[in-house]
């Protein structure tokens, strides 16, 4: 392992989102101070506690046992899914997979949350929504389903309790960052994608099929990074066709965008 997280540390490129936004939040975080401090990070502060260890190591081999880290639990969550040994690999080699490891970004926790039981799982989905709504709506609905406003307020309150804690902590943080959707980097189809997404949600609610709902997160955000999609991906692992026709789909964007096609 320690051979593993040398060869790491020296290999591996920088990451943009680990070197700018999660290694410095983290620090003031350990420090005491706000993590919105740091200009542009955008996730609520429960975001940064895998990282606060992490963030007391050198930058490149914080960021080499995170890239481990987030490897093993994209794989964990493909395994709880019910992936093959073939989706998962597929899966683990997915563009988006890949560009979130690179970037050192927090999507494979968020995906961690699919496969928590829902009053905790919905803490890491709500790190980034436009990965997790459709999971939490999901979640709404079979929570009334099942108890009316008491399962509800049993399931949602661990993650509201949270949120209020946060702003009286840090004040209304998510008003301090703004992001412009019209970015070239912006993989997003909204407001096309919208119909797509009504349509995976109500198949989730009728079927009762949480897949669909992690499929239709993506489609309802004006907002999403290609890493992102990882959330939508993951609702294929137990179909090992669809899974390989769209990562080789993906892959044959992502070369013809770099290649000038």
């Amino acid at each position: 392992m320690l051979v593993l997280i040398f060869l790491l540390a020296s290999w591996l490129p920088p990451a943009v989102d680990w070197h700018l936004f999660f290694r410095p939040a983290a620090q003031e975080l350990l420090h005491g101070r706000s993590p919105y401090t740091v200009e542009g990070f955008p996730s609520p502060p429960w975001a940064l506690l895998p990282m606060l260890p992490l963030a007391l190591l050198p930058e490149h081999v914080g960021r080499a046992l995170f890239f481990i880290l987030s490897l093993g639990v994209f794989a964990y969550v493909a395994y709880r899914l019910g992936a093959s040994a073939t989706t998962m690999f597929f899966f683990l080699v997915s563009p988006p997979v890949l560009h979130s490891l690179l970037n050192g970004n927090v999507d494979s926790w968020v995906l961690l949350g699919f496969v928590l039981p829902p009053p905790v799982g919905l803490l890491f989905l709500s790190i980034k929504p436009q990965i997790g709504v459709g999971v939490a709506l999901f979640w709404l609905v079979e929570a009334w389903r099942k108890g009316k406003m008491a399962a509800v307020v049993k399931t949602f309150a661990p993650t509201t309790i949270a949120w209020l804690a946060s702003f009286l902590l840090y004040g209304l943080w998510p008003l301090r960052w703004q992001q412009e959707v019209e970015v070239w980097w912006n993989a997003s189809a909204w407001p096309l994608s919208i119909p797509v997404g009504v349509a995976l949600m109500v198949a989730a609610v009728r079927l009762r099929q949480k897949e669909f709902a992690m499929a239709a997160a993506p489609c309802l955000s004006p907002y999403v990074l290609l890493h992102a999609w990882g959330g939508a991906l993951a609702a294929l692992m137990t179909l090992p066709a669809e899974m390989i026709a769209v990562v080789l789909g993906l892959w044959i964007i992502v070369l013809s965008s770099l290649l000038g096609f």
